[in-house]
């Protein structure tokens, strides 16, 4: 039984959602592995919609367990919130079907009220966070400050965690203006969600050891794309973790000897949502096309995605830093009627010409695309579930697209509906 790892391999928002649960149908366990809630995941399962921040996608899966990895940072109050929406709409969510590692970092009111902080004050250079408090829950665990799942067990620990966070944040709120942090009121807080999140709680490490010896299938889940990632990505207008399949392992307590397969996300155009560089971003009709037709607003903020031309550049970088073994295309359906269109296959800058993004923040916003232009189709792509139901230009677009990143199509995506999809290797077959 293989193993498999889903990751973004572009700036998220690729359609994640939809491919983990077509593939969670036939996983045991679905574990999350990296992110917080700042990442959204909309599922549309028989004509419902379910939108997911922090909830692995597994969990609209009946008999399947969910797992909430120790490299996810969890916002207590907004897992229970979600919980009891998903339950709204008829999901069952139980301690024997979702799991929170007890090493988990909790993200605190005080977070997102510091995250949200900087970014009003940043005015020069936003990094376009959603002011969860994602970023300096991070921090805190590095820093050797977080409160994580297993202190809320013991009230002593609890009370100690809480001071030594509060020196340090405490001091930054007095530099940003803010009101010291009420000690006995955050304490409050916590002891009361303790029993509701302690319920959950598991070493999730020794479980998906045990399930992997099982013969079990594992299915690991991503947030965002791999071009946020916080070493990889367009640094500074990065998320807060690493999001690059190796964090699967680090992320959840299993060895990368566990991995057997890598699918890489990749829809069939390009988006990114907020501040940073972006070569092949379009400000004109087609752009603005792409957009409408492919929906491009946020699930967890609204906020209308910046559209462009697919960049073969990036996505094999990306399928490098990975080591996808395969990706799934979506939204192909998005580019039907497109007379033309137009694929990055390089960068010049200064006068040369890169197969490859630079790392250095200036370069990377001076490098202009290099592309080549294929034709379009004017048939419909959507809903089709075999390369017979695609235009023949729709088939040489995806052939070029694997030329030029150095990867196979494992899946092709058609529409959000999960049965509109044309296998051609299954990650699960090791």
């Amino acid at each position: 039984m293989a193993n498999v790892v889903v990751v973004g391999a572009q700036w998220g928002d690729e359609g994640k959602g939809k491919i983990v649960d077509w593939l969670s149908e036939r996983a045991d366990v679905i574990a999350r592995f990296q992110g917080g809630h700042n990442a959204g995941h909309t599922l549309v399962i028989d004509g419902n919609t379910y939108k997911l921040n922090a909830l692995p996608s597994g969990v609209v899966r009946g008999g399947k367990l969910s797992v909430i990895g120790n490299g996810v940072v969890l916002d207590p109050w907004h897992l229970l919130q979600e919980i009891e929406t998903v339950r709204a709409q008829g999901v069952t969510i139980t301690p024997q079907t979702l799991m929170i590692a007890e090493n988990t970092p909790l993200i605190m009111p005080f977070h997102g009220e510091l995250d949200r902080a900087r970014e009003a004050q940043n005015s020069m250079a936003k990094i376009g966070t959603t002011g969860r408090g994602i970023g300096p829950c991070y921090e805190d665990k590095v820093g050797r400050r977080v409160i994580r799942v297993a202190d809320l067990a013991d009230d002593a620990t609890l009370e100690l965690r809480v001071d030594r966070a509060l020196v340090h944040h405490n001091a930054l709120r007095s530099g940003l203006g803010l009101d010291p942090i009420d000690r006995d009121a955050l304490l409050a807080r916590l002891r009361e969600v303790a029993p509701a999140i302690l319920e959950y709680a598991a070493p999730v490490w020794k479980v998906l050891n045990e399930k992997r010896k099982a013969g079990k299938r594992i299915l690991f889940e991503g947030a965002q794309g791999a071009l946020l990632d916080i070493d990889f990505g367009t640094y500074p207008f990065v998320t807060s973790s690493n999001v690059i399949a190796g964090q699967a392992a680090t992320g959840t307590g299993i060895g990368p000897g566990a991995i057997n397969f890598v699918l890489g996300i990749v829809k069939a155009y390009t988006t990114r949502v907020g501040e940073g560089p972006f070569p092949t971003e379009l400000h004109d009709d087609d752009g603005q096309r792409l957009g409408e037709r492919g929906r491009e607003f946020g699930t967890v903020t609204g906020r209308k995605r910046r559209c462009g031309w697919f960049d073969a550049v990036l996505v094999r970088q990306t399928c490098a830093t990975s080591g996808v073994s395969g990706i799934a295309l979506t939204k192909l359906d998005v580019l039907d009627g497109f007379e033309t269109l137009r694929i990055c296959t390089g960068y010049e800058l200064d006068g040369e010409v890169l197969d490859y993004l630079p790392t250095a923040a200036d370069q990377q916003a001076r490098v202009t695309p290099v592309y080549e232009t294929m034709p379009g189709w004017s048939d419909s792509t959507a809903g089709a579930r075999s390369w017979n139901d695609l235009p023949a230009e729709a088939v040489k677009y995806v052939r070029r697209i694997e030329e030029l990143i150095q990867c196979p199509v494992a899946m092709l995506s058609t529409s959000p509906e999960r049965e509109d999809t044309i296998l051609v290797t299954d990650p699960f077959v090791d």
